[in-house]
């Protein structure tokens, strides 16, 4: 389930790293783990730039998170800051920066939808990642509004429906636990994936 637990160094000897993705636990010494076992050095991270070129050596699929603006209207973000937390209850996460509008409407609503892209929607995954004002007209996209009030993308290959159950600030982002109320899934398909700061198709990347 999803209760706290802790978790011990068998020799007593730990440091806390912080990353955007959580907290990372490194242990050396006592009888875990010493110089020999440990699977690589832990460097200082020197600059933003470094710490990002870092990360996008870790494929992710991409999502678009939807929410409902103060008018009741649809609003969508593409992010790929999203994970699955665990099963019981089904619980996932995302971390939305505070200077995006979905940071506002999901603190207002207290929900918030996730809908995982397929491959032959990098269109989409493009123009949401936009701000609404750079948006251009041309992209061609549906929306269906599910009984909790949230915009479902149409043609997406999977949806869940959340409602926000935790948060946590951490420096300019939240960091939102919602419980998943709805699950939809479409005929299965190869998921849209970002890696190296740049789209990337699976089975393109197979036929090469």
């Amino acid at each position: 389930g999803c209760r706290p637990s802790r978790w011990v160094s068998p020799g007593g000897n730990r440091r806390l790293i912080r990353g955007l993705a959580g907290d990372i636990v490194a242990d050396w010494g006592g009888s875990g783990y010493n110089g020999q076992n440990l699977p690589g050095r832990v460097y200082a991270l020197t600059s933003r730039d470094e710490f990002r070129s870092a990360m996008s050596l870790f494929a992710t699929g991409v999502t678009v998170v939807t929410s409902v603006d103060d008018d009741g209207n649809p609003h969508a973000m593409t992010a790929n800051s999203f994970t699955s937390v665990c099963l019981e209850p089904p619980t996932v996460l995302i971390c939305v920066a505070h200077g995006t509008h979905t940071y506002g409407y999901v603190e207002h609503t207290g929900k918030f939808g996730i809908n995982i892209l397929g491959e032959d929607q990098e269109e989409l995954g493009v123009y949401f990642a936009k701000r609404p004002e750079d948006r251009q007209e041309g992209t061609e996209y549906r929306y269906e509004i599910s009984a909790d009030n949230i915009p479902v993308l149409d043609g997406s290959m999977v949806f869940f429906g959340c409602e926000v159950v935790g948060s946590h600030i951490y420096g300019d982002h939240t960091v939102y636990m919602g419980e998943v109320k709805e699950v939809r899934r479409n005929a299965a398909g190869n998921p849209l994936m970002f890696y190296q700061s740049r789209w990337y198709h699976p089975t393109a990347a197979i036929r090469e």
